[in-house]
């Protein structure tokens, strides 16, 4: 069967396409518009199954990662296929594996910041006169108004500035500035929003790249984590691992631990250098298939 989801880079316009291919072809995927992005793109939802707590799988915090849009857009669509059919997905039944689950994908958290870095030109607004000239922006990271979404949680966000400030970085930036207050973008705001509305049982945000699992935050851990995460990395190959520096605090995942004390994971797919070749998304799905699916029905 033709696949919808292909290894090559879609534009915001493309991507919403195939978001409604996919929920044309499967009237199972409810879809809904979350939030907006800075310069107004839609934040997209697509929810399948029904449960008393969703898991929320999300992608593309970082405009260089886009490839991680693909990865899980990859995946929404072969667990339909499965569904439909009353198929297989990494040697599960997919109807009997998610009887009584429900999972929420968010394909694209940054689409802005997405745009960015596909096109390599500078955001659509007046901060691009700061950045012309000087970034590649085939490596932007943060939204259209600089601010890195991983770094605008409020997850210890105060002491995070401080590591910015360690760094140089004071304001808008390609990445690495968490804004000038916790949870200032509408991005961040979007996924707060749904997780205090919706009952999520646990979070996986998927990142690249270094075959990593990000998986605790602070003192008090949920108790079903490490397990999870061991699971998680056996049928991965990934490894487990603790972010370090400026890489610690303002993260969704820290946020979510911090705030609901469930699991959440960061999952850093792939290996090379932002952003990694569009051509490898269906290689790093295949290896993270059975991962995505344990993670919706654990």
């Amino acid at each position: 069967m033709e696949k919808i989801v292909l290894s090559k880079e879609y534009c915001y316009v493309e991507r919403q396409k195939i978001i409604d291919q996919i929920c044309s072809k499967y009237s199972f995927v409810k879809k809904s518009v979350i939030g907006k992005s800075c310069l107004g793109r839609n934040i997209t939802a697509l929810k399948i199954g029904s449960a008393s707590q969703y898991t929320l799988i999300t992608a593309a915090f970082h405009g260089s990662e886009h490839i991680t849009s693909n990865v899980l857009l990859m995946f929404i669509e072969e667990l339909c296929e499965a569904l439909d059919n009353g198929g297989y997905i990494a040697g599960l039944n997919a109807r009997r594996a998610l009887r009584g689950r429900g999972v929420i994908f968010i394909p694209c958290v940054n689409p802005d910041g997405c745009e960015i870095s596909i096109t390599g030109r500078p955001p659509e607004n007046d901060i691009a006169n700061i950045f012309k000239h000087k970034t590649d922006f085939k490596k932007w990271n943060a939204n259209a108004r600089g601010v890195d979404i991983n770094h605008n949680f409020d997850a210890d966000w105060y002491a995070l500035r401080e590591k910015e400030r360690n760094e140089g970085i004071y304001g808008p930036a390609p990445s690495r500035f968490g804004g000038y207050k916790p949870e200032s973008e509408p991005e961040t705001q979007t996924l707060v929003n749904l997780c205090k509305k919706a009952d999520i049982r646990h979070i996986l945000a998927l990142h690249s790249q270094g075959e990593v699992i990000y998986w605790n935050y602070g003192k008090n851990m949920p108790y079903r984590s490490r397990k999870m995460a061991e699971i998680m990395a056996t049928s991965s190959g990934y490894a487990l691992d603790v972010p370090i520096s400026i890489a610690t605090g303002g993260g969704f995942k820290d946020w979510f631990i911090d705030k609901f004390n469930r699991p959440g994971f960061t999952i850093e797919i792939g290996k090379g250098e932002n952003p990694l070749p569009i051509n490898i998304a269906g290689k790093i799905y295949e290896q993270l298939k059975e991962t995505l699916v344990l993670c919706s029905i654990m």
